[in-house]
């Protein structure tokens, strides 16, 4: 039987366990997420997750959640901007943030994030979005 190989294989530069520690179907050892899978994990962990909410780690998280109970104005979704570029370039080396844009639901308590990076190393721009929603 032959194996067929690409012909370029991609080198894993970063990697991370699964959020659910999913096991391997092939080892039963825990799951990775690799590189811009990773990076994407990350991104989201930043952004679902509060300041102050992790102990020991005060500055760690975004408060863009708390930013839903306001009204989403021009001035509103600058400053939330803002705040993200900063959030993941303190918290994210891993990329570069080439644009970031944050539209409101319909019901003006839902945030759209629409975040474009790449990742260090790393030529292809990467497309990702989180929709925010209040819970309480």
């Amino acid at each position: 039987m032959a194996i067929i190989t690409p012909l370029k294989k991609q080198r894993q530069i970063y990697s991370d366990f699964h959020t659910d520690f999913t096991l391997s179907p092939v080892n039963f050892d825990l799951a990775r997420k690799t590189n811009e899978e990773s990076v994407k994990q990350s991104l989201k962990n930043l952004l679902t997750t509060s300041k102050g909410e992790r102990l020991f780690q005060p500055n760690f998280g975004s408060s863009i959640r708390d930013m839903l109970f306001e009204n989403f104005d021009p001035v509103t979704i600058e400053t939330a901007k803002q705040e993200l570029r900063a959030m993941i370039r303190y918290n994210e080396p891993r990329c570069n943030v080439i644009g970031l844009d944050i539209a409101t639901g319909p019901d003006d308590n839902t945030a759209i994030v629409n975040i474009v990076f790449n990742v260090i190393n790393r030529e292809t721009p990467i497309t990702f979005n989180v929709t925010l929603t209040r819970i309480r």
